[in-house]
């Protein structure tokens, strides 16, 4: 849901514009002409959907069109450069998620500062992963799952879609914050991981809810919890893991960045833009219909959040020994 804060934001953002105007009085209004929103990810997957809603509801408000570009590969690092080199002329914006957060800690090297090299304009949503389980483990709520893990130390494994995917970090903050020893077996990709969680080849995988939900609801496999701090709207009846494990809060989330530099009245604009278009109900309604909740933020709680991320990440990437050349 949208907050009351990004409500309030919203209002203050569009307070002031009028401010903005008077400061782009040497220049035409913006956007008077296409704005990029790079994504870097493949296309066809969950992220590329969200972007195309968002930058279609933009170009509709607009008249101007806000074309979605995919610039996969490195780790997200591809598309993310791309963005860093753009001018700072408000043409260019950067859709990112926990990659962004976690690289740093990942890669010795990055040819960009996440923090220096961006300004927050909005986070859009958050997309909660579920704790799945075989139907014929002897779990059907997280404290056994716990409570069968520290009986059996060292036998119990937990698949992800990949080395430093959420999914993987999941499960380490997981083992991390409830004190249990875990195995990760890393998969190329989500569909043989759960292909091999659904005869109980492994024990747990901490997955996306829109590739774990049919088959919960197919009968194929068993939801202990949800990841995020509150419950999914697709899936209400699963708990978080924080009502066993206090603290425990995970998301794949996406929000929207500028290059560095641009101006502050571009970045107000977009905001304002982004809160309208968050809040209205057939937005809303397909945004929710790929498994997400819709948050929607200010610039400086996008900047808050940003900080927590990676104050959560750093610590357990650095404990688990993972770095993003494995």
């Amino acid at each position: 849901m949208l907050t009351r804060r990004g409500f309030a934001g919203a209002f203050a953002a569009g307070a002031l514009l009028p401010d903005a105007r008077a400061q782009t009085s040497g220049r035409e209004a913006w956007p008077n002409r296409f704005v990029r929103l790079i994504v870097p990810f493949p296309p066809g997957g969950g992220t590329d959907a969200i972007a195309r809603v968002v930058a279609g509801k933009l170009s509709d408000m607009w008249g101007q069109q806000m074309v979605v570009e995919n610039r996969g590969g490195g780790a997200t690092s591809v598309g993310t450069e791309a963005v860093v080199r753009a001018d700072p002329d408000g043409y260019t914006f950067l859709l990112q998620s926990m990659p962004l957060a976690a690289n740093r800690f990942l890669f010795p090297a990055l040819n960009y500062d996440p923090v220096a090299d961006f300004a927050p304009v909005s986070l859009l949503c958050e997309y909660a992963n579920i704790m799945a389980v075989p139907v014929t483990s002897p779990a059907h709520a997280v404290a056994d799952f716990i409570a069968n893990a520290k009986a059996h130390p060292g036998k119990v494994t937990f698949a992800s879609s990949g080395h430093a995917t959420s999914v993987h970090l999941s499960g380490e903050l997981f083992k991390r914050m409830a004190g249990i020893d875990m195995l990760h077996v890393p998969y190329r990709g989500a569909g043989p991981a759960l292909n091999d969680l659904i005869p109980g080849r492994v024990d747990v995988m901490f997955n996306n809810i829109g590739a774990v939900l049919p088959l919960i609801q197919g009968g194929k496999l068993r939801g202990l919890a949800v990841t995020t701090a509150r419950r999914a709207p697709a899936l209400p009846e699963l708990p978080p893991i924080a009502e066993t494990v206090a603290g425990f809060d995970v998301s794949s989330w996406y929000a929207i960045f500028a290059p560095a530099k641009t101006p502050p009245d571009i970045i107000a604009k977009l905001y304002a833009d982004i809160a309208a278009a968050l809040a209205d109900a057939a937005i809303k309604q397909r945004l929710e219909q790929l498994g997400v909740i819709v948050v929607g933020s200010t610039p400086g709680e996008l900047a808050a959040f940003f900080k927590r991320e990676m104050d959560k990440w750093g610590p357990v990437i650095k404990e688990a020994g993972i770095t993003g050349n494995e």
